[in-house]
């Protein structure tokens, strides 16, 4: 979005890597304002004390940085997970998710700062741009939006090296090995590179959170959630804080080569990407809300609901967090999370994930109506009926094309 006015002071999300220190120095020099870097604690590994040097070495005015781990883990990540949200079959939001914490947070810091300006490290090509914007709008519509990667000529990783050695600024990438990853506590994220070619394998020293499968020990690990109305509130028996509880599962899940994921995904802006993801943790929630749900919804409700997941998923990869059509849908999928209590035991074990036990006092299994054996409660006569009915229009279609 072009500024067509004085800018007088810039919220940078800034993350020390190489385009956001790049952004820093640019926007300090184009708009000859004070900007002050905005850092979002999402549960990535980081130095931040380095980050914070980094950034006024940089020429920050100011680096602000906010511990978001719980708010993104209880009100993003959840909410999501409770209603089973995947795009295309296999990603799990990691980035997605991550992303309207993060913009809400560096609204907040603009608003106590004065700013009248935020800007991202966003890229013209991809997601991120319209996820930040799109929060920017619904939360703060006054605020201007700088978009450097669609204002400057630096259009290239190249560029931004060059342009980072020509001012003397430090950056964790080489020409060699340029990866861009992207981590919180719900997964991180690998592309570019040798990864732009979707032939070619990612490089087993590449990943960070899992052991590869078959490295992963050769006895299985088994584990169980409890869960509370839709949100797992305990594992082994130990009630854990939100952030906690998925940071422990990460650590189970990535020990034994849980979660990782390679694919060639449709980004919004039209163009097909391919990513490589490590989500151990959410990998092991999915499945278990998902066997716990087995047990506790109704069909009809599951049908229903496993419905409307789809464009559910789609709104939080698209940017819509914060829209009146995925809250509409948010409260569709809590109202039917109210009796998904109780406790699933899995075993993990190289790479897999497999529910074996599942218990609730919420439970609509009955043993008495599903057994083989002799019961008193099932008149297996009146199936006849009920497929008669079910057949009869398959019966008149038989008979017409017999004419």
């Amino acid at each position: 979005m072009a500024v067509d006015r004085k800018i007088d002071k810039i919220v940078l999300a800034y993350s020390g890597g190489l385009d956001t220190s790049v952004i820093l120095k640019w926007l300090a020099e184009t708009y000859e304002c004070p900007v002050i870097a905005y850092c979002a604690d999402v549960g990535q590994t980081e130095d931040w004390d380095a980050v914070r040097e980094k950034g006024m070495a940089t020429g920050a005015e100011k680096v602000v940085i906010r511990d978001l781990k719980e708010e993104f883990v209880r009100d993003y990540v959840f909410p999501a997970f409770r209603a089973n949200a995947i795009y295309e079959g296999s990603y799990l939001l990691g980035t997605s998710l991550a992303r309207p914490v993060i913009a809400a947070e560096q609204v907040r810091v603009a608003q106590e700062e004065g700013a009248d300006a935020v800007s991202h490290g966003a890229t013209g090509k991809g997601n991120d741009q319209v996820r930040f914007e799109l929060a920017y709008i619904a939360l703060a519509p006054g605020l201007a939006i700088i978009a450097p990667w669609r204002e400057w000529d630096l259009n290239s990783r190249t560029k931004l090296i060059a342009y980072a050695e020509s001012r003397g600024i430090p950056v964790p990438v080489t020409r060699e090995k340029p990866y861009s990853s992207d981590e919180n506590l719900l997964h991180i994220s690998f592309e570019g590179g040798i990864l732009e070619d979707p032939w070619n394998e990612p490089e087993e020293e590449m990943f960070k959170l899992t052991v590869a499968p078959e490295a992963a020990p050769d006895r299985p690990t088994y584990i169980e959630i409890d869960f509370e109305a839709g949100d797992p509130v305990a594992v082994n028996g130990e009630r854990m804080s939100p952030a906690a509880l998925l940071a422990e599962l990460n650590r189970l899940g990535g020990e034994n080569g849980i979660g990782r994921l390679d694919m060639v995904e449709n980004r919004f802006v039209g163009m097909k990407s391919r990513g490589v993801y490590e989500t151990p943790g959410g990998t092991i929630l999915r499945t278990a809300h998902r066997d716990l749900e087995t047990i506790t919804l109704d069909r009809e409700v599951m049908r229903i609901r496993d419905s409307l997941m789809p464009r559910y998923a789609e709104l939080i990869y698209n940017g819509f967090w914060f829209s009146p059509e995925r809250e509409l849908l948010q409260k569709t999928m809590d109202e039917c999370q109210k009796k998904v209590n109780g406790t699933v035991r899995l075993k993990l074990y190289k790479g897999a994930c497999v529910p074996v036990g599942r218990k609730s006092e919420n439970s609509l299994y009955a043993e008495s109506f599903a057994t083989f054996e002799e019961d008193e409660v099932y008149t297996q006569a009146d199936a006849e009926g009920f497929i008669r009915l079910n057949g009869l229009r398959l019966k008149i279609r038989a008979m017409l094309a017999r004419r």
